[in-house]
């Protein structure tokens, strides 16, 4: 859901923006990171930071790209960090029902394609996650990594063809199904 200002450019007040986009902040974070702890700090770090911010933001702002954006540079710090020290963290998944194997079968797919996708450069892993998982528009895209539409667009073509590459190649077991705009495994 999309905060809307009207006519008059007035902010919404930050507890607002905090309620509507926490959920969707979180889940966007969890994907950069994959770690629980790390993406609960970087959330309630990126939040302050906002907050902090917050009276120097102009009213007529697109606060959702505004609260991704300084996520999404919380979470290259804690990335660049994370490679300083050599600690990189995947956390499993939550248990399911299909059998062990199913199960064994569905984690080696999801980790193939989690790693793909975290071996893209940066620009194009992060362009890849807000278009495909977080369902952001190009422009917001744009915003968000400071590109233009285009530059968005060229992000998002050119890492989902480095994806679809690898997996055709048979690089992978994995097949995933890289539609535009899907991030479903298949």
């Amino acid at each position: 859901m999309e905060v809307t200002v009207g006519a008059s450019n007035k902010k919404p007040q930050f507890q607002v923006l905090v309620k509507t986009h926490a959920g969707e902040i979180y889940a966007y974070l969890w994907r950069m990171l994959q770690n629980e702890q790390d993406t609960e700090d970087c959330l309630q770090e990126s939040f302050l930071k906002a907050f902090l911010a917050y009276d120097r933001l102009d009213g007529s702002a697109n606060h959702r790209a505004w609260l991704y954006r300084i996520a999404g540079n919380t979470a290259s710090t804690r990335l660049r960090a994370r490679l300083r020290t050599g600690v990189l963290l995947l956390e499993d998944l939550p248990d399911s029902d299909p059998p062990v194997e199913q199960q064994a079968l569905n984690q080696i797919q999801l980790d193939e394609v989690r790693n793909a996708i975290e071996a893209l450069p940066y620009k194009q892993r992060e362009s890849i996650i807000l278009k495909n998982y977080q369902h952001l528009s190009y422009e917001e895209i744009g915003i968000i990594l400071d590109t233009t539409v285009d530059g968005a667009r060229a992000n998002v073509y050119q890492g989902m063809k480095k994806l679809r590459a690898q997996f055709e190649n048979g690089d992978s077991l994995a097949v995933p199904n890289f539609a535009e705009g899907s991030s479903e495994v298949s």
